[in-house]
């Protein structure tokens, strides 16, 4: 019997499929089971008590595993231009941070923010430390997800002098990214500046210093040794 499948599944799919997979399979009789089982990704089947469980097929596992190895390119991607950017922040002499979890309050509630590159100036003077921060897309499904969070670009603009999107050359215009931010594009050998963000003055704030204290600023890399 054939395959069968729908023009376009969707991350929710994709999050029901591998639901069933590592659930009992019980219906829940909803529009999402209806397009994976006309697709061929599930089928029922009925216990010895006359009770109808749903089981991912063949076809299921092969469809979960290239969404696998999908998300995998895509966070190895994503990892990877996190770095350069990284790098590229201390070679302009600033103190860069990975991951780094921080605090943020840009209306009435506080919000855990973890921008994908923090940043600021190697000085001892409080006024000149301009804090930056990169958000690094690679998938444009990702980056318009993003885009449908103004709380949390208000939230990284609270804890920012300047805040850039890096974008994968390709999957988005300039003009798409709020003007409050910069947009730099990323090639495959150079990071190109599209749109410089605003700057505007910040002073940190106590809970983001104890934070830089306790964190581990991301390793520059290693020099290259002369040759003999």
């Amino acid at each position: 019997m054939g395959e069968t499948r729908p023009n376009k599944l969707s991350r929710t799919h994709d999050r029901r499929l591998r639901q069933m997979y590592r659930s009992a399979g019980w219906p829940c009789l909803d529009t999402v089971e209806i397009e994976l089982l006309a697709a061929g990704l599930l089928e029922r089947r009925l216990e010895p008590s006359g009770k109808e469980y749903l089981r991912v097929t063949e076809a299921g596992i092969a469809h979960l595993a290239r969404t696998l190895d999908s998300n995998r390119a895509a966070f190895d991607a994503h990892e990877s231009l996190v770095q350069r950017v990284a790098e590229e922040m201390q070679r302009q002499g600033r103190v860069a941070y990975r991951g780094l979890s921080l605090r943020a309050k840009p209306g009435e509630s506080w919000l855990q923010l973890r921008p994908d590159v923090y940043s600021i100036r190697n000085t001892t003077v409080e006024d000149y430390v301009e804090p930056v921060v990169h958000e690094i897309k690679v998938r444009r499904a990702d980056l318009l997800s993003d885009l449908k969070k103004p709380d949390k670009r208000a939230g990284y603009l609270a804890l920012s002098a300047e805040c850039y999107y890096v974008l994968q050359a390709g999957i988005a215009e300039p003009a798409e990214i709020p003007p409050e931010c910069g947009v730099l594009i990323a090639g495959e050998s150079r990071i190109e500046v599209a749109r410089l963000a605003p700057k505007r003055p910040l002073k940190l704030g106590f809970a983001t210093w104890m934070a830089l204290a306790k964190a581990e600023p991301s390793r520059a890399p290693p020099e290259p040794e002369p040759g003999l």
